[in-house]
Protein backbone atom coordinates (compact mmCIF):
# COMPACT_ATOMS: atom_id res chain seq x y z
CA UNK A 1 0.00 0.00 0.00
CA UNK A 2 1.10 3.36 -0.41
CA UNK A 3 1.90 6.13 1.50
CA UNK A 4 -1.14 9.05 1.92
CA UNK A 5 -0.21 12.19 1.26
CA UNK A 6 -1.90 15.66 1.46
CA UNK A 7 -1.12 17.90 -1.04
CA UNK A 8 0.80 21.26 -0.27
CA UNK A 9 -2.61 23.19 -1.01
CA UNK A 10 -4.79 20.78 1.72
CA UNK A 11 -1.46 20.86 4.23
CA UNK A 12 -1.64 25.05 3.98
CA UNK A 13 -5.43 25.07 3.91
CA UNK A 14 -5.41 23.06 7.62
CA UNK A 15 -2.68 24.96 9.10
CA UNK A 16 -5.11 28.27 8.09
CA UNK A 17 -7.94 26.49 9.55
CA UNK A 18 -6.01 26.01 12.50
CA UNK A 19 -4.60 29.92 12.35
CA UNK A 20 -8.27 30.57 12.12
CA UNK A 21 -9.54 28.04 15.06
CA UNK A 22 -6.74 30.02 17.54
CA UNK A 23 -7.43 33.52 16.33
CA UNK A 24 -10.78 32.93 17.46
CA UNK A 25 -9.49 31.02 20.77
CA UNK A 26 -7.39 34.23 21.47
CA UNK A 27 -10.08 36.64 20.90
CA UNK A 28 -12.16 34.73 23.43
CA UNK A 29 -9.34 34.56 26.34
CA UNK A 30 -8.92 37.94 25.59
CA UNK A 31 -12.76 39.01 26.20
CA UNK A 32 -12.51 36.80 29.27
CA UNK A 33 -9.39 38.62 30.79
CA UNK A 34 -10.72 42.07 29.90
CA UNK A 35 -14.18 41.12 31.65
CA UNK A 36 -11.79 39.76 35.13
CA UNK A 37 -10.21 43.46 34.90
CA UNK A 38 -13.06 44.85 34.67
CA UNK A 39 -14.59 42.57 37.74
CA UNK A 40 -11.37 43.42 39.53
CA UNK A 41 -11.82 46.85 39.36
CA UNK A 42 -15.55 47.02 40.37
CA UNK A 43 -14.53 45.15 43.37
CA UNK A 44 -11.50 47.51 44.32
CA UNK A 45 -13.81 50.68 43.71
CA UNK A 46 -16.28 48.99 45.78
CA UNK A 47 -13.70 48.64 48.37
CA UNK A 48 -12.46 52.26 48.35
CA UNK A 49 -15.87 53.78 47.79
CA UNK A 50 -16.92 51.71 51.46
CA UNK A 51 -13.69 52.81 52.43
CA UNK A 52 -14.20 56.10 52.74
CA UNK A 53 -17.33 56.64 53.45
CA UNK A 54 -16.60 55.15 56.76
CA UNK A 55 -14.08 57.61 57.25
CA UNK A 56 -16.38 60.69 56.28
CA UNK A 57 -18.40 58.80 58.93
CA UNK A 58 -16.38 58.39 61.68
CA UNK A 59 -15.35 62.04 61.06
CA UNK A 60 -18.82 63.44 61.11
CA UNK A 61 -19.19 61.10 63.92
CA UNK A 62 -16.17 63.31 66.09
CA UNK A 63 -17.51 66.48 65.17
CA UNK A 64 -21.58 65.66 66.07
CA UNK A 65 -22.85 66.84 62.64
CA UNK A 66 -22.81 66.20 58.64
CA UNK A 67 -19.49 67.87 57.13
CA UNK A 68 -20.84 70.49 54.21
CA UNK A 69 -19.07 69.88 50.60
CA UNK A 70 -17.37 73.72 51.00
CA UNK A 71 -15.76 72.74 54.61
CA UNK A 72 -13.52 69.79 52.97
CA UNK A 73 -10.84 71.81 52.01
CA UNK A 74 -10.47 73.35 55.36
CA UNK A 75 -10.67 69.41 57.03
CA UNK A 76 -8.05 68.60 54.14
CA UNK A 77 -5.68 71.97 55.20
CA UNK A 78 -6.14 70.76 58.90
CA UNK A 79 -5.00 67.61 58.15
CA UNK A 80 -2.34 68.50 56.02
CA UNK A 81 -1.07 71.19 58.61
CA UNK A 82 -1.04 68.48 61.45
CA UNK A 83 1.30 65.80 59.39
CA UNK A 84 3.61 69.45 58.61
CA UNK A 85 3.58 69.87 62.47
CA UNK A 86 4.87 66.68 63.59
CA UNK A 87 2.74 64.22 61.57
CA UNK A 88 0.34 64.11 64.52
CA UNK A 89 -2.23 62.32 62.50
CA UNK A 90 -0.59 59.94 61.42
CA UNK A 91 1.04 59.04 64.62
CA UNK A 92 -2.63 59.00 66.44
CA UNK A 93 -3.58 56.52 64.22
CA UNK A 94 -0.79 54.25 64.16
CA UNK A 95 -1.08 51.28 66.25
CA UNK A 96 1.80 49.51 65.09
CA UNK A 97 4.31 49.33 62.07
CA UNK A 98 2.91 46.32 61.37
CA UNK A 99 -0.50 48.12 60.86
CA UNK A 100 1.01 50.95 59.83
CA UNK A 101 -0.99 50.95 56.48
CA UNK A 102 0.46 52.75 53.53
CA UNK A 103 -1.02 54.68 50.63
CA UNK A 104 -0.05 51.79 48.37
CA UNK A 105 -2.48 49.51 50.47
CA UNK A 106 -5.45 52.13 49.72
CA UNK A 107 -4.58 52.22 45.94
CA UNK A 108 -4.22 56.28 46.36
CA UNK A 109 -0.65 57.61 45.66
CA UNK A 110 -2.21 60.60 48.16
CA UNK A 111 -4.42 63.58 48.87
CA UNK A 112 -4.91 65.82 45.74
Amino acid sequence: MGKSTKTYEERIQEKDLRIEKLAQELKRYETQKKQLEKRKKEEERKIRTHRLIEIGAAVESVLGRCIELEEIPKLIAFLNKQEANGKFFSKAIQKSPDTDMRKEECGESGVS
